[in-house]
């Protein structure tokens, strides 16, 4: 092996330019790496690239300032600090990946052979790059500060980890320069928090875009898209509702309710809004916040709000009663409850469908936590979900052809937070079931409608618990 400075070796890893292998530049004066590489791409189910490396084991932190060296037609070349399980083309890997037009990703192949997905940065072109790994979760950091999102790769006994360079373009060769580079195990300590990541993800590629990203010990939870208006994202935290667009919170007025949760929807209007509020420490009520005025609706509580008629008429919602959660609903304007579910155990998350047909909601009454769906008289109860997982949160696309809901690992109660959970949709008319994204999450995750006004992307809510770091911004 040769050394190249803290590193043990480096090589081409698949196919190399056609115009030549690649290489490094190791300046022990500076401590700066400068990395040429070739090949097609990191991406799909191979990559071609140039790496400098060194084999460890266990957690390990790689941090280092980027930057590329030259002009170049190819937007998608990339600098690359990479984690990667062995040198075959196809290995499973992670990466923080800078781009040419300065497009920053978590990028990650899980399986060998597998497809690559990718968490975007909503930073462009951050000066400086670290990725850390933490058991099976790793994580990328950009100008110091979370970049948002985690994702789960299993790797096993020693791992290579690294730089590396691709062309994006087998015929050239690209460079860039690390610098500062730093090799070590993430932070460690018993005070902890919370990195909080609203993401979104694409239905066509699974791939994932934070949002929002704040470090905080409280939640954010349960983001809803504005109807008609993908640039517009809703969310609750600290018992306030905060309002996204274009990365900046703003805080919304609901006087006098200064202790709502994570259950609010919005009608296909945009007129009314419906929340569980829990002010004064009373048991959780349901408000209706319609032309500037806020009204409660429920009289019996604690009552948990869900969903909306399709005509913005009917509310649906948990309550607890004698001792048991069931479905019920009751009109806009008050007045007497409808009991919808008689089943002894919990039955949760009501939502309408977009057409009013049916109201689709999670239930254990089979013995396991399973997604179902009644008429709207509570009639006609059927089973949709029959795995070896717990099933919670249906939500119904806008156009009514696809549910997303949220999965755990069987047994592990009542939709807790801080588990490893699965994002899944089931296309209705098959009800073929795929996975979108696996993520540490769960209350808080998807508790309300996340659907995009499109039917094409969905938004959800990661966590991270980190060692506290009080130079951590939100982003």
């Amino acid at each position: 092996m040769l050394s190249v400075g803290i590193f043990a070796n480096h090589g081409d890893v698949g196919k190399p330019s056609t115009i030549g292998p690649g290489s490094v530049i190791y300046d022990a004066a500076t401590g700066t790496y400068t990395v040429t590489g070739g090949g097609e791409n990191m991406w799909g189910t191979a990559d071609h690239f140039h790496y400098v490396w060194i084999k460890v084991s266990g957690d390990v932190a790689l941090e280092a300032t980027v930057e590329f060296i030259g002009s170049s037609p190819e937007p998608h070349r990339k600098a690359c600090l990479l984690i990667r399980q062995s040198l075959d083309p196809d290995s499973p890997y992670i990466d923080a990946a800078r781009h040419g037009d300065g497009l920053t990703s978590l990028q990650w192949r899980e399986a060998k052979g597998d497809v690559t997905h990718e968490i975007q940065s909503n930073i462009l072109a951050p000066t400086r790059l670290r990725i850390e790994k933490r058991g099976d979760y790793v994580s990328m950091y950009v100008d110091g500060a979370p970049a948002g999102g985690a994702t789960k790769v299993h790797l096993t006994g020693d791992y290579y980890v690294g730089l590396a360079v691709t062309a994006h373009n087998p015929g050239r060769l690209e460079t860039a320069r690390f610098s500062h580079v730093s090799l070590g195990k993430p932070s460690s300590g018993s005070a902890t928090t919370l990195i909080n990541t609203l993401e979104t993800i694409s239905l066509a590629s699974n791939d994932r875009r934070v949002a929002y990203v704040v470090v905080q010990p409280q939640r954010i939870e349960a983001p809803n898209w504005f109807p008609d208006d993908t640039r517009t994202l809703y969310f609750n935290t600290k018992g306030r509702l905060y309002k996204l667009r274009d990365g900046r919170p703003e805080s919304v007025d609901l006087d006098p309710l200064n202790n709502i949760n994570n259950d609010h929807g919005v009608t296909r209007d945009g007129r009314s809004w419906a929340f569980s509020d829990q002010t004064s420490n009373q048991p959780s009520q349901i408000y209706v916040k319609s032309a500037g005025a806020t009204r409660r609706v429920t009289a019996n509580g604690p009552s948990y709000f869900h969903g909306w008629s399709p005509d913005g008429q009917t509310l649906v919602y948990c309550g607890l009663r004698n001792g048991n959660f069931d479905i019920y609903s009751i009109s806009v304007n008050g007045g007497a409850e409808t009991r919808l579910t008689t089943n002894p155990g919990k039955d949760d998350g009501p939502e309408f469908s977009p057409d009013g047909q049916y109201i689709y909601y999670n239930s254990d009454r089979s013995g396991s936590m399973q997604i179902w769906r009644m008429r709207p008289d509570g009639s006609e109860q059927e089973q949709i979900t029959n795995d070896d997982s717990d099933n919670w949160f249906p939500h119904i696309s806008p156009d009514g052809t696809m549910l997303a809901f949220l999965s755990y690992e069987r047994g592990v109660g009542d939709h807790p937070e801080n588990k490893d959970v699965r994002l899944r949709v089931m296309h209705l008319g098959t009800r073929a079931i795929d996975q979108l994204a696996r993520l540490f999450g769960g209350q808080g995750t998807i508790n309300v409608n996340s659907w995009s006004p499109d039917s094409q992307s969905l938004a959800f809510v990661s966590y991270q618990i980190v060692p506290e770091q009080t130079s951590y911004q939100s982003r």
